[in-house]
């Protein structure tokens, strides 16, 4: 069992669902849809042996302007 944290945004007409934990993302037409997807995406992740499980114990959403 791992415990994920993620990141919900919406980009275009769809909702993103990003692990913080892992480098998995997936999406949906709803949040619902999108964390349902990353769910089933990191149990693919995981059973394919992947190893690069980062705990993370607190997050928090942040918002800069970069000027470059």
């Amino acid at each position: 069992m791992y415990r994920i944290r993620y990141c919900l945004y919406r980009e275009d007409h769809y909702f993103v669902a990003q692990c913080l934990n892992v480098d998995v993302s997936s999406f949906g037409e709803t949040k619902e849809e999108a964390v349902a997807s990353l769910k089933e995406a990191l149990e693919l992740y995981f059973e394919d042996g992947a190893g690069d499980y980062q705990s993370i114990e607190e997050a928090t959403l942040g918002e800069e302007v970069v000027y470059a």
